[in-house]
């Protein structure tokens, strides 16, 4: 009898354990950042000599340093597709490919001028970032509305004025 109670002592010191350790709180494993997602329309017009202007649907995606850009057409067909990540960016347009160490270099090849990704990221969230050069007005963000414009420097410069219009999808 004294056998069988200590080794009914025994079971249940056991699941004692087991339940603890069951219950007991791990810290949660470290998520990767979440990727951010908007679409809708734009619009970009550059005052060069001649004026450019073009619209498209887009597309874009970002997660932490790495992001997609897709430029598509009224019917939805993909015009062009620009992937980045901090060490390299690749440009898809018109059945040709091209690859930079530079995402600045590859927005100019796709759009005609250098156009400040990082701080569109963050604008796209409301956070008001100051760029050099760059003015964003923020107050219609909430209604998916982001307008923002290259500011001529007080010297001569070669860069031509460029805004950019965004409406976003619900």
């Amino acid at each position: 009898m004294r056998l069988a109670a200590r080794g009914l002592w025994s079971w249940l010191s056991v699941i004692a354990l087991l339940t603890l350790h069951a219950c007991a709180t791990h810290a949660p494993a470290p998520r990767a950042p979440e990727a951010l997602f908007w679409s809708g329309r734009l619009a970009l017009t550059i005052a060069s000599s001649p004026a450019q202007s073009f619209s498209a649907g887009f597309e874009l995606k970002s997660q932490a340093q790495s992001g997609e850009l897709q430029l598509l057409s009224p019917l939805g067909s993909s015009l062009a597709k620009l992937e980045w990540s901090p060490d390299q960016a690749r440009l898809e347009q018109g059945g040709q490919v091209w690859h930079d160490t530079s995402l600045d270099a590859l927005l100019i090849r796709l759009t005609g001028a250098a156009l400040p990704m990082a701080a569109l990221l963050d604008w796209l969230q409301a956070r008001p970032t100051a760029v050099e050069g760059w003015s964003a007005d923020l107050s219609q963000i909430g209604r998916g509305k982001l307008g923002v414009q290259s500011v001529p420097s007080g010297t001569s410069s070669a860069q031509p004025q460029v805004t950019l219009r965004l409406i976003l999808e619900p």
